[in-house]
């Protein structure tokens, strides 16, 4: 095993553990696909793809996250086996190599079931387990899980989205789905939450979110929050995705000022480093 989180404790009881902790976690983005908005194709070799989780691992992610789904705007899903395929593979190679726990990025109840067989330790899922059959194989497979708002699918979430009031439907949306796993006997400290920053939001709607980010702490769960490299950080900056890293370390400090538990990014080693800080400066 490597990297600085080796350990024999199991991969899903320490990421527990950690999620009840005083510090935010850093969850690095590992996206095995072809076409993901911020660095598509960059990491679709599956040799690539394994080089850079470890990358991950060494400069101090606490988590990292395994997609292969592009879910950015005007995306469409690959097929079951391609997913899989570009997937499992991938968690086998670094549940290997490293103790540091594996989330996989999916909505299918079929790549959930065969990432956690693979070594992964928790889902992360852009729908919220609405697909059918995946409350209850994550109920299931006993690994927690991160319920994110996305107001439609990747292929029409941009287009011209509209809330009456942003902050209240998405609560309202996560507080649905956290109950809705309880009920399926989801424990809730398995449970985490996500407003979906840009997944079906304008720079305001995501403004409105970031602002008021400490409000989904009322729902008793870990919130995550993803605004690394993010359209809205583009519309503000002016900035091309590859040049977004400043934008995007101040939006997790600021996420975590405001109660975020994991920040999700692409940009570890510049995150840890703010987290440490943040983390020295007010405790």
């Amino acid at each position: 095993m490597t990297g600085p989180h080796a350990t024999a404790e199991p991969a899903t009881g320490r990421l527990v553990r950690m999620l009840r902790g005083p510090r935010p976690l850093v969850c690095g983005v590992l996206n095995v696909t072809p076409d993901s908005f911020s660095d598509g194709g960059a990491h679709a070799d599956r040799d690539a793809a394994v080089r850079h989780g470890l990358r991950l691992v060494e400069e101090g992610a606490d988590v990292v996250d395994v997609g292969g789904e592009s879910t950015r705007p005007g995306a469409r899903p690959p097929s079951l086996a391609e997913e899989l395929d570009r997937v499992v593979p991938v968690v086998v190679e670094l549940a290997r190599r490293t103790d540091v726990p594996l989330s996989v990025d999916t909505s299918r109840p079929e790549v959930m079931t065969a990432a956690v067989a693979a070594g992964a330790a928790m889902v992360n899922d852009v729908r919220a387990l609405r697909y059918p059959g995946a409350v209850e194989t994550v109920a299931e497979l006993g690994v927690p899980v991160c319920l994110a708002h996305m107001l439609r699918p990747p292929h029409v979430m941009q287009d011209d989205p509209r809330y009456v009031d942003v902050l209240a439907e998405v609560l309202a949306f996560l507080r649905e789905r956290v109950e809705r796993c309880a009920c399926a006997g989801i424990p809730r400290d398995h449970v985490l939450v996500d407003p979906g920053f840009g997944f079906g939001k304008t720079l305001e709607h995501n403004l409105t979110l970031l602002r008021s980010l400490r409000v989904f702490t009322e729902l008793g769960v870990p919130v995550m929050a993803g605004l690394s490299r993010k359209a809205m950080l583009g519309q503000i900056t002016g900035r091309p995705v590859a040049q977004r890293t400043a934008a995007s370390v101040t939006a997790a400090v600021l996420a975590a000022q405001r109660g975020a538990k994991v920040l999700r990014v692409h940009d570890v080693a510049a995150t840890v480093d703010a987290v440490k800080v943040l983390d020295a400066t007010e405790g």
